[in-house]
């Protein structure tokens, strides 16, 4: 067991008020029962860190205070145990969850913790014992050189897996989820809209779980980058129709299943056009608008099955072996690093999709 010298305070980067980040220098927090220190390897920039930033979640009340460390998708090192802590040592390479649910009511304990009915009921008022935990949006993050967390938020890095692609683990598992929720059907066809991060985790995803044909739904750099990784159709919307290449694609019939990834508000409605009756559609990205327009007598008449899937329960570890087999590559996807001080520019770059970037990673 390695021995690791915890300073007192450490560099955060904190949120103070909407649109302005400072760098600060603020207390090493301390672990309780049941929780651990991690040494913050990576942190990978999420498409709701920029709109946290700049005040896009207020409905939510994220963040719940200022100043605030944001910061979800991670990976780091256990450098001290708090008590009662089992089955992790200090050295442990982690990567982390955002969510940690309160694991006493009905959903968290059917497994839908990031559904969890008490969100929100976070122990700062008092009620530790109905804590949810929602790490970078309600509860403190990881854009700092240290974080406690629960020991349920967190999962073993398999050797050969770098710390950086780890970070990437809350994103896959996102794509993961939604994946599953619709299913792939083995031998089938299965379309992605959207190749961002979420997107094209998903593409290789379905490759992964026995698609036999995965189309993916985009523009520019990113569908290229879907190309390379493997895709065996793109469709560039904005040279053809992509609902009607996709129906020429499968004889008229449609796709088995459609991952929506996109963000787009007309893309939920493409996507029951594009899929077969009795398929499947997964709402994996969120919208600007919620107020989303849908073909209600397409989906009532076809038996369109339409899930929503939100963040990435129960997917962690099958989707630290995708990146350990190789069947993920996410290596491929971190495009820019920066070191923590730096973190505005990074936020620019991924915001702005600067330089062909696709993932961007902090390391604090």
């Amino acid at each position: 067991m390695e021995d690791f010298i915890i300073p007192k305070t450490m560099k955060a980067m904190t949120l103070t008020a909407y649109d302005h980040l400072e760098l600060a220098r603020v207390p090493v927090p301390k672990p309780g029962p049941g929780e651990v220190l991690c040494r913050i390897k990576s942190v990978a920039i999420c498409g709701s860190d920029p709109k946290m930033i700049h005040g896009g979640y207020k409905f939510a009340n994220w963040p719940p205070y200022y100043p605030f460390i944001m910061g979800h998708e991670w990976a780091g090192q256990i450098v001290e145990l708090g008590e009662g802590v089992d089955g992790f040592q200090v050295g442990d390479r982690v990567a982390g969850e955002a969510h940690v649910g309160c694991g006493k009511c009905d959903n968290c304990k059917r497994g839908h913790y990031t559904v969890c009915l008490n969100y929100g009921r976070d122990g700062h008022d008092g009620r530790l014992d109905m804590g949810h935990r929602h790490y970078g949006f309600y509860w403190q993050g990881a854009n700092g050189e240290y974080n406690v967390y629960k020991t349920s938020a967190l999962h073993r890095i398999p050797d050969g897996v770098s710390y950086d692609v780890a970070s990437m683990c809350d994103c896959a598992g996102v794509a993961m989820h939604g994946v599953e929720l619709a299913g792939v059907t083995p031998g089938g066809t299965s379309v992605i809209i959207g190749p961002g991060p979420i997107g094209l985790c998903a593409m290789m995803e379905c490759k992964a779980m026995g698609s036999g044909r995965v189309i993916v739904v985009g523009r520019g750099a990113k569908l290229e980058k879907a190309r390379e990784l493997g895709a065996d159709a793109c469709i560039n919307f904005e040279e053809e129709d992509p609902v009607q290449r996709v129906l020429e694609l499968t004889g008229g019939i449609g796709a088995d299943e459609v991952m929506e990834c996109s963000g787009a508000p007309d893309s939920p409605d493409k996507a029951c056009r594009m899929v077969r009756k009795a398929g499947a559609v997964a709402i994996i990205a969120t919208y600007k608008h919620p107020e989303v327009p849908l073909p209600m007598n397409i989906i009532n008449f076809n038996e369109i099955r339409i899930v929503g899937a939100k963040a990435n329960p129960n997917v962690s570890d099958k989707v630290l072996h995708f990146f350990a087999a190789g069947a993920i590559q996410g290596e491929k996807l971190v495009t820019h690093t920066f070191p923590l001080e730096e973190y505005e520019q990074a936020i620019d770059v991924f915001e702005h999709k600067k330089d062909g970037s696709i993932k961007v990673v902090i390391h604090p």
